[in-house]
Protein backbone atom coordinates (compact mmCIF):
# COMPACT_ATOMS: atom_id res chain seq x y z
CA UNK A 1 0.00 0.00 0.00
CA UNK A 2 1.41 3.35 -1.14
CA UNK A 3 1.18 6.27 1.38
CA UNK A 4 -0.03 9.59 -0.08
CA UNK A 5 2.31 12.54 0.47
CA UNK A 6 0.87 15.80 1.87
CA UNK A 7 0.91 18.75 -0.57
CA UNK A 8 3.74 21.17 0.10
CA UNK A 9 2.79 24.51 1.65
CA UNK A 10 3.72 27.49 -0.53
CA UNK A 11 4.97 29.81 2.21
CA UNK A 12 6.16 32.36 -0.30
CA UNK A 13 2.66 32.72 -1.77
CA UNK A 14 1.18 33.01 1.72
CA UNK A 15 3.64 35.74 2.64
CA UNK A 16 2.90 37.65 -0.56
CA UNK A 17 -0.85 37.40 0.10
CA UNK A 18 -0.37 38.60 3.69
CA UNK A 19 1.72 41.53 2.49
CA UNK A 20 -0.93 42.39 -0.09
CA UNK A 21 -3.62 42.43 2.61
CA UNK A 22 -1.43 44.55 4.90
CA UNK A 23 -0.87 47.05 2.07
CA UNK A 24 -4.62 47.18 1.42
CA UNK A 25 -5.38 47.72 5.10
CA UNK A 26 -2.73 50.44 5.36
CA UNK A 27 -4.25 52.13 2.33
CA UNK A 28 -7.70 52.02 3.91
CA UNK A 29 -6.30 53.34 7.19
CA UNK A 30 -4.53 56.18 5.40
CA UNK A 31 -7.72 57.04 3.50
CA UNK A 32 -9.73 57.00 6.74
CA UNK A 33 -7.16 59.22 8.46
CA UNK A 34 -7.11 61.65 5.52
CA UNK A 35 -10.92 61.83 5.50
CA UNK A 36 -10.84 63.09 9.11
CA UNK A 37 -7.67 65.15 9.00
CA UNK A 38 -7.91 68.53 10.69
CA UNK A 39 -7.65 71.63 8.52
CA UNK A 40 -5.57 74.65 9.58
CA UNK A 41 -6.58 78.27 9.01
CA UNK A 42 -3.25 79.89 8.10
CA UNK A 43 -4.44 83.24 6.78
CA UNK A 44 -7.51 85.50 6.81
CA UNK A 45 -8.76 88.61 5.07
CA UNK A 46 -11.96 90.63 5.36
CA UNK A 47 -13.86 93.76 4.44
CA UNK A 48 -16.90 94.18 6.65
CA UNK A 49 -19.07 97.13 7.67
CA UNK A 50 -17.00 99.31 9.97
CA UNK A 51 -13.93 97.12 9.42
CA UNK A 52 -11.69 97.67 6.39
CA UNK A 53 -9.40 94.78 7.28
CA UNK A 54 -8.56 92.20 9.91
CA UNK A 55 -7.09 94.60 12.50
CA UNK A 56 -10.12 96.88 12.22
CA UNK A 57 -12.44 93.88 12.55
CA UNK A 58 -10.71 92.79 15.76
CA UNK A 59 -11.04 96.33 17.11
CA UNK A 60 -14.74 96.44 16.21
CA UNK A 61 -15.40 93.11 17.95
CA UNK A 62 -13.30 93.91 21.00
CA UNK A 63 -15.06 97.22 21.62
CA UNK A 64 -18.56 95.96 20.88
CA UNK A 65 -19.12 98.38 18.02
CA UNK A 66 -22.38 98.60 16.05
CA UNK A 67 -21.57 98.94 12.33
CA UNK A 68 -25.10 99.59 11.03
CA UNK A 69 -25.58 102.93 9.31
CA UNK A 70 -27.54 104.85 6.63
CA UNK A 71 -27.84 103.51 3.10
CA UNK A 72 -25.25 105.25 0.89
CA UNK A 73 -26.96 107.87 -1.25
CA UNK A 74 -25.29 106.68 -4.46
CA UNK A 75 -26.77 103.16 -4.30
CA UNK A 76 -30.36 104.30 -5.02
CA UNK A 77 -32.71 107.17 -4.14
CA UNK A 78 -33.61 106.01 -0.63
CA UNK A 79 -36.49 108.48 -0.19
CA UNK A 80 -38.19 107.05 -3.28
CA UNK A 81 -38.44 103.65 -1.61
CA UNK A 82 -38.79 104.38 2.11
CA UNK A 83 -42.11 104.34 3.95
CA UNK A 84 -42.47 103.58 7.66
CA UNK A 85 -45.71 101.66 7.02
CA UNK A 86 -44.74 97.96 6.70
CA UNK A 87 -47.90 97.30 4.67
CA UNK A 88 -47.07 99.81 1.93
CA UNK A 89 -46.49 97.93 -1.37
CA UNK A 90 -43.29 98.68 -3.24
CA UNK A 91 -41.65 100.28 -0.21
CA UNK A 92 -39.10 99.40 2.47
CA UNK A 93 -39.69 100.32 6.11
CA UNK A 94 -36.00 100.63 7.02
CA UNK A 95 -33.37 103.01 5.64
CA UNK A 96 -30.26 101.52 7.22
CA UNK A 97 -28.01 98.52 6.77
CA UNK A 98 -24.45 97.29 7.05
CA UNK A 99 -22.48 98.88 4.20
CA UNK A 100 -18.78 98.89 3.41
CA UNK A 101 -16.85 101.95 2.31
CA UNK A 102 -14.99 102.62 -0.94
CA UNK A 103 -16.85 100.02 -2.97
CA UNK A 104 -16.25 102.18 -6.04
CA UNK A 105 -12.45 102.04 -5.68
CA UNK A 106 -10.43 99.35 -7.45
CA UNK A 107 -6.83 99.18 -8.65
CA UNK A 108 -7.54 97.46 -11.96
CA UNK A 109 -3.94 97.71 -13.17
CA UNK A 110 -2.66 95.83 -10.11
CA UNK A 111 -4.84 92.87 -11.07
CA UNK A 112 -3.98 93.09 -14.78
CA UNK A 113 -7.48 94.23 -15.73
CA UNK A 114 -8.23 97.03 -18.20
CA UNK A 115 -10.33 99.99 -17.00
CA UNK A 116 -13.03 99.09 -19.52
CA UNK A 117 -13.32 95.52 -18.21
CA UNK A 118 -13.22 96.71 -14.59
CA UNK A 119 -16.26 98.92 -15.25
CA UNK A 120 -18.20 95.84 -16.40
CA UNK A 121 -17.23 93.74 -13.37
CA UNK A 122 -19.60 93.03 -10.50
CA UNK A 123 -18.13 94.78 -7.43
CA UNK A 124 -18.34 91.36 -5.76
CA UNK A 125 -15.61 90.15 -8.14
CA UNK A 126 -13.41 93.14 -7.40
CA UNK A 127 -13.92 92.79 -3.64
CA UNK A 128 -13.20 89.05 -3.71
CA UNK A 129 -9.90 89.61 -5.57
CA UNK A 130 -8.78 92.25 -3.05
CA UNK A 131 -9.71 90.29 0.07
CA UNK A 132 -8.14 87.04 -1.20
CA UNK A 133 -4.90 88.92 -1.89
CA UNK A 134 -4.99 90.26 1.68
CA UNK A 135 -5.65 86.76 3.06
CA UNK A 136 -2.61 85.39 1.21
CA UNK A 137 -0.47 88.26 2.52
CA UNK A 138 -1.74 87.49 6.04
CA UNK A 139 -0.65 83.88 5.51
CA UNK A 140 2.85 85.07 4.45
CA UNK A 141 2.33 83.49 1.04
CA UNK A 142 3.67 85.17 -2.09
CA UNK A 143 0.77 84.89 -4.57
CA UNK A 144 3.17 84.53 -7.50
CA UNK A 145 4.53 81.33 -5.94
CA UNK A 146 1.13 79.65 -6.37
CA UNK A 147 1.28 79.55 -10.18
CA UNK A 148 0.40 76.05 -11.49
CA UNK A 149 -0.22 74.72 -7.97
CA UNK A 150 -3.28 72.68 -7.03
CA UNK A 151 -4.73 75.52 -4.98
CA UNK A 152 -8.52 75.45 -4.81
CA UNK A 153 -10.93 78.39 -4.75
CA UNK A 154 -14.34 78.09 -3.08
CA UNK A 155 -16.55 81.18 -2.81
CA UNK A 156 -20.10 81.57 -1.53
CA UNK A 157 -22.26 84.16 -3.30
CA UNK A 158 -25.94 84.65 -4.06
CA UNK A 159 -26.53 88.31 -4.99
CA UNK A 160 -27.35 89.16 -8.62
CA UNK A 161 -27.81 92.87 -7.91
CA UNK A 162 -25.14 93.98 -10.37
CA UNK A 163 -26.70 92.00 -13.23
CA UNK A 164 -30.13 93.38 -12.35
CA UNK A 165 -28.87 96.98 -12.25
CA UNK A 166 -27.06 96.64 -15.57
CA UNK A 167 -30.08 95.00 -17.21
CA UNK A 168 -32.17 98.07 -16.34
CA UNK A 169 -29.47 100.57 -17.20
CA UNK A 170 -28.10 99.36 -20.53
CA UNK A 171 -29.64 99.16 -23.98
CA UNK A 172 -28.83 95.99 -25.98
CA UNK A 173 -26.35 97.86 -28.18
CA UNK A 174 -24.46 98.97 -25.04
CA UNK A 175 -23.78 95.41 -23.86
CA UNK A 176 -20.21 94.29 -24.53
CA UNK A 177 -18.35 91.01 -24.10
CA UNK A 178 -17.00 92.02 -20.69
CA UNK A 179 -20.49 92.17 -19.18
CA UNK A 180 -20.96 88.43 -19.73
CA UNK A 181 -18.04 87.55 -17.49
CA UNK A 182 -18.43 90.61 -15.28
CA UNK A 183 -21.97 89.75 -14.17
CA UNK A 184 -21.52 85.99 -13.71
CA UNK A 185 -21.23 84.48 -10.23
CA UNK A 186 -19.11 81.53 -11.39
CA UNK A 187 -16.43 83.97 -12.57
CA UNK A 188 -15.93 84.97 -8.91
CA UNK A 189 -13.94 81.77 -8.45
CA UNK A 190 -12.65 81.46 -12.00
CA UNK A 191 -11.17 84.95 -12.18
CA UNK A 192 -9.04 84.41 -9.05
CA UNK A 193 -7.85 81.00 -10.30
CA UNK A 194 -7.05 82.49 -13.71
CA UNK A 195 -5.20 85.52 -12.34
CA UNK A 196 -3.01 83.49 -9.98
CA UNK A 197 -2.69 80.48 -12.29
CA UNK A 198 -4.28 78.05 -9.82
CA UNK A 199 -5.21 74.58 -11.06
CA UNK A 200 -7.17 73.18 -8.09
CA UNK A 201 -10.95 72.99 -7.82
CA UNK A 202 -12.61 76.35 -8.46
CA UNK A 203 -16.29 76.94 -7.75
CA UNK A 204 -18.92 79.45 -6.70
CA UNK A 205 -21.53 78.09 -4.30
CA UNK A 206 -25.02 79.44 -3.64
CA UNK A 207 -26.86 77.93 -0.67
CA UNK A 208 -28.29 81.28 0.50
CA UNK A 209 -27.21 82.29 4.02
CA UNK A 210 -24.97 79.24 4.45
CA UNK A 211 -23.06 79.79 1.18
CA UNK A 212 -19.69 80.83 2.64
CA UNK A 213 -19.63 78.05 5.25
CA UNK A 214 -20.63 75.45 2.65
CA UNK A 215 -17.72 76.82 0.59
CA UNK A 216 -15.39 76.25 3.57
CA UNK A 217 -16.83 72.75 4.05
CA UNK A 218 -16.19 71.88 0.40
CA UNK A 219 -12.67 73.29 0.62
CA UNK A 220 -11.93 71.09 3.65
CA UNK A 221 -13.31 68.02 1.88
CA UNK A 222 -11.25 68.79 -1.22
CA UNK A 223 -8.09 69.12 0.88
CA UNK A 224 -8.77 65.83 2.66
CA UNK A 225 -9.44 64.06 -0.62
CA UNK A 226 -6.12 65.30 -2.04
CA UNK A 227 -7.84 67.26 -4.81
CA UNK A 228 -5.97 70.38 -3.78
CA UNK A 229 -2.88 71.16 -1.71
CA UNK A 230 -4.18 74.48 -0.40
CA UNK A 231 -7.51 76.28 -0.58
CA UNK A 232 -8.91 79.81 -0.45
CA UNK A 233 -12.50 79.82 0.80
CA UNK A 234 -15.06 82.37 1.88
CA UNK A 235 -17.93 84.47 0.65
CA UNK A 236 -18.99 87.87 -0.64
CA UNK A 237 -22.18 89.91 -0.69
CA UNK A 238 -22.80 93.39 -2.12
CA UNK A 239 -26.08 95.33 -2.01
CA UNK A 240 -26.62 97.46 -5.13
CA UNK A 241 -30.39 97.42 -5.72
CA UNK A 242 -33.46 98.09 -3.55
CA UNK A 243 -35.65 95.23 -4.73
CA UNK A 244 -34.54 92.65 -2.14
CA UNK A 245 -35.05 95.21 0.63
CA UNK A 246 -38.60 95.72 -0.70
CA UNK A 247 -39.24 91.96 -0.92
CA UNK A 248 -37.99 91.35 2.64
CA UNK A 249 -40.09 94.28 3.86
CA UNK A 250 -43.19 92.76 2.27
CA UNK A 251 -42.36 89.48 4.03
CA UNK A 252 -41.91 91.28 7.37
CA UNK A 253 -38.40 89.83 7.76
CA UNK A 254 -36.52 93.05 8.53
CA UNK A 255 -36.06 94.59 11.95
CA UNK A 256 -37.92 97.88 12.27
CA UNK A 257 -35.01 99.52 14.09
CA UNK A 258 -32.47 97.95 11.69
CA UNK A 259 -30.70 95.86 14.35
CA UNK A 260 -30.24 92.10 14.80
CA UNK A 261 -31.35 91.58 18.41
CA UNK A 262 -30.36 87.93 18.58
CA UNK A 263 -31.95 85.88 21.41
CA UNK A 264 -33.56 89.03 22.84
CA UNK A 265 -37.19 89.58 23.85
CA UNK A 266 -37.56 92.44 21.36
CA UNK A 267 -36.08 90.51 18.42
CA UNK A 268 -38.17 91.43 15.38
CA UNK A 269 -36.09 90.44 12.37
CA UNK A 270 -32.69 91.05 10.81
CA UNK A 271 -31.02 93.86 8.92
CA UNK A 272 -29.25 93.35 5.60
CA UNK A 273 -25.50 93.78 5.31
CA UNK A 274 -22.66 93.36 2.84
CA UNK A 275 -18.99 92.45 2.90
CA UNK A 276 -16.41 89.84 2.07
CA UNK A 277 -14.25 87.37 3.99
CA UNK A 278 -11.71 84.73 2.99
CA UNK A 279 -9.55 82.16 4.77
CA UNK A 280 -6.47 80.31 3.52
CA UNK A 281 -6.63 76.62 4.41
CA UNK A 282 -4.11 73.77 4.51
CA UNK A 283 -4.09 70.27 5.90
CA UNK A 284 -2.89 70.60 9.49
CA UNK A 285 0.03 68.22 8.90
CA UNK A 286 1.19 70.31 5.93
CA UNK A 287 0.83 73.59 7.83
CA UNK A 288 2.91 72.23 10.71
CA UNK A 289 5.63 70.89 8.39
CA UNK A 290 5.81 74.20 6.52
CA UNK A 291 6.00 76.28 9.70
CA UNK A 292 2.80 78.25 9.07
CA UNK A 293 1.23 80.42 11.73
CA UNK A 294 -2.01 78.63 12.61
CA UNK A 295 -4.94 80.83 13.63
CA UNK A 296 -7.51 78.10 14.18
CA UNK A 297 -8.14 74.45 13.36
CA UNK A 298 -11.26 73.08 11.68
CA UNK A 299 -11.70 69.54 12.98
CA UNK A 300 -15.02 68.70 11.38
CA UNK A 301 -18.00 70.05 9.49
CA UNK A 302 -21.26 68.77 8.04
CA UNK A 303 -23.96 69.87 5.61
CA UNK A 304 -27.64 68.95 5.36
CA UNK A 305 -31.02 70.47 4.45
CA UNK A 306 -34.20 71.26 6.40
CA UNK A 307 -36.37 69.08 4.21
CA UNK A 308 -40.13 69.48 4.75
CA UNK A 309 -40.12 72.09 7.53
CA UNK A 310 -42.94 74.45 8.51
CA UNK A 311 -42.32 76.52 5.38
CA UNK A 312 -39.79 77.23 2.64
CA UNK A 313 -37.95 79.83 4.76
CA UNK A 314 -38.62 78.24 8.18
CA UNK A 315 -35.72 76.28 9.74
CA UNK A 316 -36.11 72.72 11.00
CA UNK A 317 -34.98 71.97 14.56
CA UNK A 318 -34.45 68.22 13.98
CA UNK A 319 -32.32 68.93 10.88
CA UNK A 320 -30.23 71.42 12.84
CA UNK A 321 -29.67 68.82 15.56
CA UNK A 322 -28.69 66.24 12.94
CA UNK A 323 -26.09 68.47 11.26
CA UNK A 324 -24.58 69.55 14.59
CA UNK A 325 -24.25 65.94 15.75
CA UNK A 326 -22.77 64.93 12.39
CA UNK A 327 -20.15 67.69 12.65
CA UNK A 328 -19.24 66.68 16.21
CA UNK A 329 -18.87 63.04 15.12
CA UNK A 330 -16.71 63.99 12.15
CA UNK A 331 -14.55 66.18 14.38
CA UNK A 332 -14.20 63.51 17.06
CA UNK A 333 -15.29 66.11 19.64
CA UNK A 334 -17.67 65.47 22.53
CA UNK A 335 -20.49 67.95 23.05
CA UNK A 336 -19.40 68.67 26.61
CA UNK A 337 -15.96 69.80 25.34
CA UNK A 338 -17.49 72.78 23.52
CA UNK A 339 -17.32 76.02 25.51
CA UNK A 340 -18.24 78.63 22.89
CA UNK A 341 -20.75 78.65 20.03
CA UNK A 342 -20.89 81.33 17.33
CA UNK A 343 -24.56 81.08 16.42
CA UNK A 344 -26.39 81.76 13.17
CA UNK A 345 -28.64 84.00 15.29
CA UNK A 346 -30.44 86.25 12.82
CA UNK A 347 -32.59 87.93 15.45
CA UNK A 348 -35.96 86.61 14.28
CA UNK A 349 -38.62 85.65 16.85
CA UNK A 350 -39.17 82.31 15.08
CA UNK A 351 -35.66 81.27 14.02
CA UNK A 352 -33.75 82.08 17.21
CA UNK A 353 -35.83 79.81 19.54
CA UNK A 354 -35.63 76.95 17.02
CA UNK A 355 -31.85 77.31 16.85
CA UNK A 356 -31.47 77.53 20.62
CA UNK A 357 -33.60 74.40 21.17
CA UNK A 358 -31.42 72.50 18.69
CA UNK A 359 -28.25 73.70 20.44
CA UNK A 360 -29.64 72.72 23.85
CA UNK A 361 -30.56 69.24 22.57
CA UNK A 362 -27.04 68.68 21.21
CA UNK A 363 -24.84 70.44 23.76
CA UNK A 364 -26.87 70.49 26.97
CA UNK A 365 -27.46 66.79 27.62
CA UNK A 366 -24.35 66.06 29.67
CA UNK A 367 -25.13 66.15 33.46
CA UNK A 368 -21.84 67.90 34.27
CA UNK A 369 -22.22 70.41 31.46
CA UNK A 370 -20.15 73.56 32.09
CA UNK A 371 -21.70 76.87 31.02
CA UNK A 372 -21.55 77.53 27.28
CA UNK A 373 -21.04 81.00 25.86
CA UNK A 374 -23.17 81.81 22.80
CA UNK A 375 -23.04 84.93 20.63
CA UNK A 376 -23.71 86.13 17.08
CA UNK A 377 -21.66 88.64 15.09
CA UNK A 378 -24.86 89.70 13.33
CA UNK A 379 -25.51 91.92 16.34
CA UNK A 380 -22.43 93.91 15.24
CA UNK A 381 -22.57 93.71 11.47
CA UNK A 382 -26.09 92.77 10.47
CA UNK A 383 -26.82 89.77 8.24
CA UNK A 384 -24.23 89.46 5.47
CA UNK A 385 -26.36 86.80 3.75
CA UNK A 386 -24.01 84.72 1.53
CA UNK A 387 -21.00 86.04 3.48
CA UNK A 388 -22.58 85.71 6.94
CA UNK A 389 -20.90 82.44 7.90
CA UNK A 390 -17.36 83.51 7.04
CA UNK A 391 -17.78 86.61 9.23
CA UNK A 392 -18.61 84.30 12.14
CA UNK A 393 -15.76 81.91 11.35
CA UNK A 394 -13.17 84.70 11.22
CA UNK A 395 -14.58 86.17 14.44
CA UNK A 396 -14.22 82.78 16.15
CA UNK A 397 -10.64 82.36 14.89
CA UNK A 398 -9.76 85.81 16.26
CA UNK A 399 -11.44 84.93 19.56
CA UNK A 400 -9.37 81.75 19.85
CA UNK A 401 -6.15 83.50 18.90
CA UNK A 402 -6.72 86.38 21.30
CA UNK A 403 -8.13 84.10 24.06
CA UNK A 404 -10.96 86.60 24.39
CA UNK A 405 -14.76 86.56 24.12
CA UNK A 406 -16.32 89.49 22.31
CA UNK A 407 -19.53 91.26 23.40
CA UNK A 408 -22.92 90.24 22.01
CA UNK A 409 -24.95 93.42 21.37
CA UNK A 410 -28.63 94.43 21.65
CA UNK A 411 -29.48 91.93 24.38
CA UNK A 412 -31.30 93.92 27.05
CA UNK A 413 -33.88 91.23 27.89
CA UNK A 414 -33.64 87.48 27.18
CA UNK A 415 -36.34 86.10 24.88
CA UNK A 416 -39.31 84.56 26.70
CA UNK A 417 -39.63 82.10 23.79
CA UNK A 418 -36.33 80.43 24.78
CA UNK A 419 -36.08 78.01 27.70
CA UNK A 420 -33.04 79.46 29.46
CA UNK A 421 -33.25 76.78 32.17
CA UNK A 422 -32.77 73.91 29.72
CA UNK A 423 -28.98 74.15 29.97
CA UNK A 424 -26.35 76.53 31.31
CA UNK A 425 -25.99 79.31 28.74
CA UNK A 426 -24.11 82.61 28.99
CA UNK A 427 -24.50 85.49 26.56
CA UNK A 428 -21.29 87.59 26.74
Amino acid sequence: MTEKSEPKTDYRALMLEALRKIDALEGKLKTAQQSREAIAVVGMGCRFPGAEGLAAYLDLLRHGMDAIGPMPAWRWRVDDYFNADPERPGKMYVREGGFIQHLDRFDADFFGISPREAMAMDPQQRLWLEVCWEALEHANIVPGDLFSTQTGVFVGASSFDFAAVMAKKLQPDQVDAYLGTGASLNILAGRLSYWLGLTGSSMAIDTACSSSLVAVHNACQSLRAGECTMAIAGGVNVILAPETYVAFSRAGMLSKDARCKTFAEDADGFIRSEGCGAVVLKRLSDAEKQGDRIWAVIRGSAVNQDGASGGLTIPSGPSQQAVINAALTTAGVKAEQVGYIEAHGTGTPLGDPIEMRALAACYGKHPDRSPVYIASVKTNLGHLEAAAGIAGLIKTALSLHEAELFPHLHFSRPSSHIDWQAWPVNIP
